[in-house]
Order: structure tokens, then C-alpha cells, then sequence
């Protein structure tokens, strides 16, 4: 095939594949139903988060604490036993870091928590919160989400650089720049913000089925508002990947009631 022809015949082909190719990738989010991407399969998913996480533990100090130890595997217990993850390999482990205010959850079921975070926490309820939290983000696959979404990126990126080939390299390079930053700001911040709005929703069903009251939600995003507050930080949405404190404490106090449903069919009161 001639050079001429060759970048025509790839953008040619990648527009006959790419709608079936995202056609037969569409996942669905449990209990949300959101249709979603997904070109990661869970077996890859689960090798990345399983490697990462043995990295991790290597890397960072463990807790030695027993009743916090003790606390976080009753509570991981509890979520994940509701939470549905197929084959999941669920692992919790409290990284010993008094300044990192935070939590996560790699695929396939690998979670770890801050020591940092504990006295936001305050309690077993809180720490519910948080856990419910990360479990619903790896139910939900978002990792693996974020990864189609960056090999679609890819592909069209270098669409892109072919459809511009006769343009000087000045030009190229700059309408990559600003290929990659529209993406940044129009797709992939606000579809963040969308994921931790979901894992919220998600973890507020899956504590609330755990037995924990999901009112007690609401009280720990509040403590961990004051303490963005505390700390000076303020949140620019537009350029956050999470999304603003009192946008996520609002859509939880609407949420509450259906939770509810669910805490009192798992019998609390």
C-alpha cells in the first residue's frame, strides 16, 4: 500500500471499528444500571490491582495497631460480604501514614486505609463510610473504566496526529497539547467527579445492607468538609476530580431515605 494512502486506510478502519468495538465493551454498573466502557478485562484488572497493592505493602509502613487492625477487617467483613464482585480478593490493610488523609481501593477488591484518616473516621459507622466507599469503586470497575477511557484517548490522539500529517510539526504538537487538555477538562474531570458520586451512592447501600446506619454518612462527609476547611484547602470543582464537599453531602441527604429502606430490611431500626 502506498504511504499516501496509508493514513487514510487506518482513520478509515478505526471508524468502521471503534462503534463496534465500544458496542460489544459496554458494561453495566450494578445498581446504578449506568452503561459503561470497559476494554480492560477483570482477569487484567485484578493482575494490575494485585501487583500494585504487593508493591504497596512492601513500600509503606503497615500498622501494627490491634484494635484498629481488628476494627477495619470486622468492618471490611461486613460491606464486602454484600458488596457483589465476582472472584473478588478482598484485602484490607491500615497503612501506617498520620498525615495522609485518605483511602483506596485497587481492583479486584484490594482496599487500604490511612491511619491518617481514623480520627475523621471517629467510629465504626465512619469507617463504614469510607470502606462502603472504596468497595463500591472497585464493584463498579471504575479502575478499569479509566483505563479504557485512556486507550480510547490514545487512539484518537494518534487519529488525531494522522489526520494532521501535512501540517507543520509546531502544529501538530500544539493541537496534541490541546487535544489532551480538552480531554482533561470536558471528559475525563467530570466523568471522576460522576465515578465518586457513584462509589458514594454505591457505599451508602452497601453499608446501609452491612447493618450501619446510612444517616451516619452524611455526619462523616460533614467532618471531613471541616476538615478540608481546616486545612485551607479549597475546592476548585472545575479542576477537581472529586467533587466539591457540599455537592456530595447534598446528593447523600437525598439518597437517605431509599438507604434507609435497605438499612431496615437488614434490621436495624
Amino acid at each position: 500500500m502506498k504511504n499516501g494512502l496509508l493514513p487514510l486506510f487506518i482513520i478509515r478502519l478505526l471508524s468502521m471499528c471503534l462503534p463496534g468495538l465500544l458496542l460489544v465493551s459496554c458494561a453495566t454498573v450494578p445498581e446504578t444500571g449506568r452503561r459503561q466502557l470497559q476494554l480492560v478485562s477483570p482477569q487484567e484488572e485484578t493482575r494490575l490491582g494485585l501487583t500494585e497493592f504487593q508493591r504497596m505493602k512492601k513500600t509503606t509502613p503497615i500498622s501494627k495497631d490491634a484494635a484498629v487492625n481488628e476494627m477495619v477487617q470486622r468492618v471490611g467483613r461486613r460491606i464486602s460480604a454484600v458488596a457483589p464482585l465476582p472472584n473478588a480478593q478482598w484485602e484490607f490493610v491500615v497503612f501506617d501514614e498520620p498525615k495522609t488523609v485518605n483511602a483506596f481501593c485497587l481492583p479486584g477488591g484490594k482496599v487500604g486505609i490511612y491511619t491518617g484518616i481514623l480520627p475523621i473516621t471517629k467510629d465504626e459507622a465512619g469507617l463504614a463510610t469510607v470502606i462502603g466507599h472504596e468497595v463500591s469503586h472497585a464493584v463498579a470497575r471504575h479502575g478499569a473504566e479509566r483505563m479504557s477511557e485512556g486507550l480510547l484517548a490514545q487512539i484518537g490522539g494518534a487519529a488525531l496526529d494522522v489526520a494532521m500529517r501535512n501540517r507543520s510539526q509546531t502544529t501538530r504538537e500544539l493541537t496534541q497539547v490541546a487535544y489532551g487538555l480538552g480531554g482533561a477538562l470536558v471528559v475525563a474531570l467530570p466523568h471522576s467527579r460522576k465515578q465518586e458520586l457513584e462509589a458514594d451512592h454505591l457505599g451508602l447501600i452497601y453499608m446501609a445492607r452491612a447493618g450501619y446506619d446510612p444517616r451516619e454518612a452524611v455526619d462523616f462527609w460533614r467532618r471531613f468538609a471541616s476538615h478540608n476547611k481546616q486545612q485551607g484547602g479549597r475546592q476548585i470543582q472545575f479542576l477537581s476530580t472529586h467533587p466539591v464537599d457540599d455537592v456530595r453531602i447534598r446528593d447523600l441527604e437525598a439518597e437517605i431515605p431509599a438507604a434507609l429502606e435497605e438499612y431496615r430490611r437488614a434490621g436495624g431500626q
